[in-house]
């Protein structure tokens, strides 16, 4: 049964213990939500900003919208009508770009749950004009929010070539590092910019409370998060690894198109830009360096950095909140493997691949053909609710890599790729599949990459 009335409380700013700490509540339960940051010890210069920071207007400002965006976590808990936002001014615009973060960024959860957020109302004072608050940033000073997959790595990689000056940011529990990030972030030899995130432990007992559960707009609160530290540290870019295709539905419900991936789409990332030029003045460079690329193409720059091919991660086993489940290698038996295995194949022998998943490579695993056709669009299988690639992408993979000739006894990629040519016809013809796939290697659609980063060279080979 859904309660009535979800209530934003208020945050506040604690400078001697570098937390935003922010504070909601639903009906007699209440909320409360700690963000630590915590500047690289190796950047003296980010440092000393730090500690005068906290005083500034602007730090506010940021800490204002990472209070907006945070409040989803707990939302989701009853998903009631009403979003109060109790003494927390906003303008028109701030309000609509509220309502459509939770009821696009909620999509996933609406639908797994059965539920209508389309009447949500979102209810709150006005705020009176006043301009954007001064910040200091410093544009050779970008911010890489750092995950150890495959798109953060390759982001990384690019962007600490033009600005040396880059610092990654990582985001994790309280005194809880993961270390398949901490290995890869070493080999990038990048300053790391922390923030740790304490989530309402009730949050965590969900099951136990009665809560519902479900996905909810992870990225858009670590992208809030990501920009109270480039405020506090003066970095002038927040730089993201969202690729194209996560711009794409997981799957169509009537005429609401549900996409595991809105928070990492286009349409947030524009809604987050303008947000934040409302807010900051200038507000920190916010885009993706990925957005105008394929998954295709990430995994061909990926491919060519052979130093991170022991160290990347992308299965969600290394990243389980309890340490007992998590695992320090790839599960390779999950959708995230087996995509990533599957973009990976055409760019690097079958050899190097049964390393990186040691020796469990799913693509030699009969028992996954299914997780495999699903990928492709082949089968019938429901596109996994997943940040993984879209059909053409995953087409393209099968085909190209059923190609090589150390691929010519993998049983389940022949036929995986014979499945497409079934079902698309045009990947027989070799000038279609040239095409196709030269299209999914050129940049494609609108992006907000700053001409600064768009000249950069290829990534080594």
């Amino acid at each position: 049964m859904r309660a009535e009335r979800f209530r934003y409380e208020g945050y506040d700013l604690d400078p001697e213990g570098r937390r935003v700490v922010c504070r909601y509540s639903l009906g007699e339960r209440h909320f409360t939500e700690e963000i630590a940051f915590h500047p690289s010890p190796s950047d003296e210069e980010g440092t000393a900003r730090w500690e005068a920071a906290w005083e500034h207007r602007a730090v506010d400002a940021a800490a204002r919208i990472l209070f907006l965006l945070a409040g989803v976590s707990y939302y989701k808990t009853a998903a009631p009508p009403v979003l109060d936002l109790g003494a927390t001014a906003t303008s028109a615009s701030e309000r609509e770009l509220l309502r459509t973060f939770y009821v696009r960024g909620l999509g996933e959860f609406a639908y797994r749950n059965g539920l209508d957020l389309s009447d949500l109302e979102v209810v709150g004072p006005d705020a009176p004009a006043r301009a954007p608050a001064p910040t200091a940033l410093s544009e050779d000073r970008p911010l890489v929010p750092f995950g150890a997959g495959i798109d953060s790595i390759v982001t990384a990689e690019h962007v600490s070539r033009r600005d040396p000056g880059a610092a990654l940011f990582v985001v994790s529990r309280p005194s809880d590092r993961f270390a398949a990030i901490e290995a890869a972030a070493a080999l990038t030899g990048l300053p790391v910019v922390r923030a740790e995130r304490r989530v309402d432990p009730s949050v965590l007992r969900s099951r136990e409370l009665g809560f519902l559960n479900g996905h909810v707009p992870v990225t858009g609160i670590l992208s809030a998060i990501a920009v109270v530290a480039a405020v506090l540290g003066g970095h002038g870019a927040v730089v993201m690894s969202n690729e194209r295709s996560a711009s794409e539905p997981t799957l169509r419900h009537g005429d609401l198109a549900v996409n595991h991936q809105w928070s990492k789409g286009a349409e947030f990332e524009g809604a987050f830009r303008r947000l934040l030029a409302a807010s900051l003045t200038p507000p920190p460079d916010y885009f993706s360096y990925l957005r105008s690329r394929s998954e295709l193409w990430v995994a061909r720059e990926l491919a060519t950095l052979g130093r991170y091919h022991r160290a990347v991660r992308s299965c969600n086993r290394a990243f389980a909140i309890d340490p007992a489940r998590r695992l320090d290698e790839w599960c390779g038996t999950c959708d995230k493997c087996c995509f990533v295995d599957l973009v990976l194949s055409p760019y690097l022998p079958a050899a190097a691949l049964s390393e990186i998943f040691g020796g469990r490579e799913p693509l030699r695993d009969g028992a996954l053909r299914a997780r495999f056709d699903a990928l492709v669009g082949t089968g019938g299988g429901a596109k996994p609710f997943e940040c993984v690639g879209d059909e053409r992408e995953c087409r393209a993979a099968a085909v190209l890599a059923a190609g090589r000739p150390d691929r010519a006894r993998t049983t389940q990629l022949q036929a995986l790729a014979e499945s497409v040519r079934d079902v698309a016809p045009e990947w027989r013809d070799p000038r279609a599949r040239d095409a196709e796939v030269a299209r999914l290697l050129a940049s494609e659609g609108p992006d907000f990459v700053p001409a600064r980063y768009r000249d950069l060279a290829p990534a080594p080979t």
